[in-house]
């Protein structure tokens, strides 16, 4: 049986990790080489890391604290944050990246996606969709959720699987921060209308969010989260346990 994967969110601006509520009010927290460090050893399934304000900057994402961070960490880690062409694939890729997430850049230009699947691979490609709801629809935002794209959140991710896109992160700007739980409405639709693993990012704050969330929709494939992690409100550890008690499958790492 495929595990459930657990997985750290490293939101970095200014080589800061940082935090806030709906993604606005952030404020910076830790180093995101020491949080990675803790989160390898601490049983963690992958890492996120994002630059993210390199789409809504106009610039490329900081190379040098990213290479510092995948020097540090033994597990699968995935990229984002201003990545718009297959130069900037390359580049984070070399940096020690495993996967790279596409947002703003893939909105700007849909060819990305599939051009990178063929030099990279599908497993490579990770579509993050920033969605919220407006007027009952859900919508895609660009540039960190800064952005109304106008476009219909569902057919957008339906397009980048065509595309060539591996797997989907979906990141609900309405429970990001909130800690009230996943948007389960939000992650059903979309887990219903696509094949490929599906992360549910945004709203987690204890650790009966995810096994409610692997409970009722057993095609989510991974949890993400942030602060949570970050400040020590749950640990992974004891979150894979609850998981194994409740028959929900988990790599669990011998202490």
């Amino acid at each position: 049986m495929i595990t459930k994967r657990i997985i750290p969110c490293l939101d970095v601006r200014n080589g800061q990790v940082v935090k806030g509520m709906n993604f606005v009010g952030l404020r910076e927290i830790a180093s995101p080489v020491e949080l990675a460090k803790q989160y390898s050893e601490s049983g963690a399934d992958e890492l996120v890391f994002y630059d993210i304000t390199a789409s809504s900057d106009g610039r490329d994402l900081f190379t040098d604290v990213l290479a510092e961070t995948a020097r540090n960490v033994f597990i699968p880690l995935t990229v984002g944050g201003g990545i718009r062409t297959l130069a900037d694939f390359d580049r984070v890729l070399k940096c020690g990246a495993d996967k790279v997430s596409v947002n703003s850049g893939a909105i700007a230009d849909p060819s990305l996606i599939g051009r990178a699947a063929k030099v990279y691979g599908d497993q490579c490609v990770v579509l993050s969709v920033d969605v919220k709801r407006v007027d009952g629809v859900y919508r895609v935002f660009a540039k960190g959720g800064r952005e109304d794209t106008g476009l219909d959140a569902l057919e957008w991710i339906k397009r980048g699987v065509s595309e060539g896109a591996g797997e989907i992160v979906l990141n609900s700007i309405d429970t990001d921060g909130v800690k009230k739980g996943f948007d389960l409405e939000m992650l059903r639709a979309v887990s219903e209308i696509v094949s490929v693993p599906v992360i549910a990012s945004g709203g987690a704050g204890c650790i009966e969010d995810f096994i409610r969330l692997f409970k009722t929709l057993p095609k989510v494939d991974a949890g993400l989260a942030a602060s949570i992690f970050h400040f020590g409100e749950v640990r992974i550890a004891e979150l894979k346990k609850e998981m194994k008690r409740n028959a929900i499958p988990a790599r669990i790492v011998k202490e």
